[in-house]
């Protein structure tokens, strides 16, 4: 016999939660699933965890800079003591969240859910139905095609780990591989990156990134760009990693190798072609309501539905809107003006709004400001060498089209200018602001 219910949720992340909650309250029967403990990735092994350990590296890298500037002593990470502060945040989700559904009238189900019909699905053996469903799966490694794939822990199992390696290599060259080489080189490690385009982070402005390459060579941590790796391979002391270059053929030592070379929507385990939805290059054929453009009663929220940044807000902000086309019918579209981005580098970079090169391509007429601002008191009060932004602002009208930013404070900074794109403020509004001094957000009127 078939559970009957009005809105299948597949997954327990932010957008998951969000939606389910909001369609439950509005009086709808709702049904939620996962194969995993409740939470999700940003709540369990993605944002949260990650930022614990950021913030742990960053009062490190604080205290060196700080040395012979009035602070004495030498400090360390102590990486137990540090992943059981981090599990007290993890740990209790799981338990918490279940609670919350029960105690909303929400029916939790655990296992793979697969389904057996455009509204039906299956999970471990219960057969439930839905008026609709929404995919809020979040999203899973990229598959690298390499002999010795396998020998890759994920970015979860890195954040798990109980003891850190003293020989690390990331592959890939994104936001994981930058974050995570930073926490682990002021951890102690010896950190190699390969990564197979010609910079990292790719999706912030080049010049800012040069800047924070110096801070990777600070740390230590070596960089090879123009490097794809072609195997990995078990040794009697840890790994091989052999990759190819412009110069030839790299062979590289390591106790642990991080898969950090991006992320595709969760989507294969779920039997899409039996809800004929349909799915093209690995992401699910969405109209501009978040809606299966084949299955009507479908809809998908977040890293599954990939039409926006793979970021919470925004899978918060696509659960909204979802769930508002659900009660109120197909009005509602999402709007991702002016989500901000930040790699939890140190210090941090930060984007929002378009680049230089998005603003050319449209044609738009535009001042750039740019500059490094190593001297400016926000970088010199934290002896922190790496400070610049570069701002896009469209001529005429003066509104910021983009800021990107990175230094000391750049990720609440950020902030204030994608308030500002969103709202269609103008740098003139900005830079008449009176910020309070001295934080980052009073360098403002100076970079525009």
């Amino acid at each position: 016999m078939s559970n009957q219910f009005d809105l299948i949720v597949i997954g327990t992340g932010t957008a998951a939660r969000v939606a389910a909650t909001r369609i439950r309250a509005a009086g709808w029967s709702v049904a939620i699933v996962d194969y995993r403990p409740f939470g999700g990735t940003c709540a369990l092994r993605g944002c949260d965890p990650k930022k614990i350990l950021v913030g742990a590296a960053s009062a490190i890298d604080h205290t060196r800079r700080m040395q012979d500037h009035g602070v004495a002593g030498v400090a360390h990470l102590n990486w137990p003591e540090l992943n059981a502060f981090k599990r007290s945040f993890t740990d209790p989700v799981p338990a918490k969240q279940e609670k919350s559904y029960a105690e909303k009238g929400i029916h939790a189900f655990h296992g793979h859910a697969r389904f057996t019909g455009p509204n039906s699905l299956n999970v471990e053996g219960n057969s439930l139905e839905a008026r609709r469903a929404l995919i809020a799966a979040g999203a899973e490694p990229v598959r690298l095609g390499i002999p010795g794939e396998e020998h890759l822990i994920t970015s979860e199992q890195f954040l798990a780990l109980k003891s850190l390696p003293e020989r690390i290599v990331m592959v890939g060259g994104g936001y994981i591989a930058a974050e995570f080489s930073h926490i682990a080189a002021l951890a102690g490690a010896q950190v190699t990156i390969l990564q197979r385009g010609e910079r990292l982070l790719k999706h912030f402005e080049p010049e800012l990134v040069d800047w924070l390459m110096e801070k990777f060579r600070a740390l230590g941590i070596d960089t090879q760009t123009k490097t794809s790796v072609e195997a990995v391979d078990k040794t009697s002391t840890g790994y091989r990693v052999t990759a190819a270059s412009a110069a030839g053929e790299v062979t590289i030592e390591a106790d642990l190798v991080v898969h950090a070379a991006g992320r595709v929507p969760n989507l294969g385990s779920l039997d899409l072609d039996r809800a004929g939805t349909s799915v093209k290059d690995g992401r699910l054929q969405l109209n501009d309501y978040l809606q299966s453009v084949s299955n009507p009663a479908v809809y998908a929220a977040g890293d599954a539905a990939q039409l926006g940044p793979p970021l919470t807000p925004v899978s918060s902000h696509d659960a909204e809107v979802v769930a508002r086309n659900l009660l109120d019918g197909n009005r509602h579209k999402p709007d991702y003006r002016g989500v901000p981005s930040v790699a939890f580098t140190i210090p941090p970079i930060a984007a929002v709004g378009l680049s230089e090169e998005e603003a050319s391509r449209k044609g738009l007429k535009f001042r750039k400001n740019i500059g490094k601002a190593s001297d400016w008191f926000t970088a010199r009060q934290t002896a922190e060498s790496v400070y610049g932004f570069k701002m896009i602002v469209e001529e005429g009208s003066g509104r910021i089209l983009g800021a990107h930013l990175v230094g000391p404070h750049v990720d609440e900074v950020i902030n204030l200018f994608a308030l500002a794109i969103r709202n269609n403020l103008t740098a003139s509004a900005l830079k008449q602001t009176i910020f309070a001094y001295p934080t980052g957000a009073s360098d403002i009127g100076h970079m525009l």
